[in-house]
């Protein structure tokens, strides 16, 4: 099997023939990527459970105020918090991804964040979506995804429900023009 470039920093846009899948629709960006596997953090699909939930079960205190939206950023630990965002605090439990982007773990994010002292710009997600070494490889050579550079306008502040069609549009495509066949000569 053909080892593909990293594409740590990237989108991933889930293409057709991922419908009646988990990643139906969904934006997903890749925190790592390399010989041993890939994990991310979906970004447009919403969960029903609210930031006011999640700050009651840890015993956070939280203005009223801040109720940021929660993702479900993966199939996998679904009980398990990420916060994506672009601060450079040292927070415990943080990775750099790139320049504009850090994956935080920890509840002393949380904290901050319900003080309204955190990120300015973040994500927050229950769950990530995993892959095993050389599975993402396969799957986008099978068609399965497309990728895009990720930008802190993507990554921060583009609304959930507009990010699938506005990822897709920096390639120069729209969701119609989508195959579940790839392009064989």
């Amino acid at each position: 099997m053909r080892q593909l470039s990293s594409l740590k920093n990237q989108l991933l846009i889930a293409m057709p023939q991922l419908q009646d899948s988990w990643f139906e629709g969904t934006v997903t960006y890749l925190c790592e990527h390399d010989e041993h596997g890939a994990m991310g953090l979906v970004l447009n699909k919403p969960t029903n459970i609210d930031f006011a939930q999640v700050c009651d079960q840890l015993d956070i205190f939280r203005q009223p105020q801040i109720n940021p939206a929660m993702l479900s950023g993966g199939p996998v630990s679904s009980e398990q918090g990420f916060i994506l965002h672009n601060q450079q605090t040292d927070y415990q439990a943080t990775l750099t991804v790139s320049p504009i982007a850090r994956l935080t773990s920890s509840k002393d994010i949380l904290v901050a964040i319900g003080k309204g002292e955190g990120p300015l710009a973040y994500r927050l997600a229950l769950g990530y979506a995993g892959w095993s070494a050389g599975q993402l490889d396969e799957e986008i050579l099978a068609n399965s995804w497309l990728n895009v550079e990720a930008d802190e306008e993507l990554l921060f502040h583009t609304p959930t429900d507009q990010l699938y069609q506005t990822a897709l549009a920096r390639l120069g495509v729209s969701a119609a023009m989508l195959s579940d066949q790839a392009g064989h000569a």
